[in-house]
């Protein structure tokens, strides 16, 4: 997906982290999308993530764009 405003981008209720622990249900900003399908998030320069970008919620979503999928 892609976000028409990725400095404010919210997660769905009940979204689980790469390590299986609840994310806080407030506003991100999507970094990137890595090669191995996880969105990076970040709520601020000490709080990031790495979830599933489908539990991810914009204003408008669109199909993936492959050139935004980095390595890290």
């Amino acid at each position: 997906m892609i976000f028409d405003d990725l400095d404010n981008i919210q997660v769905k209720p009940e979204t689980r982290n790469h390590r299986g622990c609840f994310v806080q249900e407030a506003s991100y900003k999507l970094v990137n999308i890595d090669r191995a399908g996880w969105a990076f998030i970040c709520m601020n320069d000490a709080v990031c993530h790495y979830v599933d970008p489908d539990n991810l919620q914009g204003s408008i979503a669109t199909d993936l764009d492959r050139d935004m999928v980095q390595s890290i």
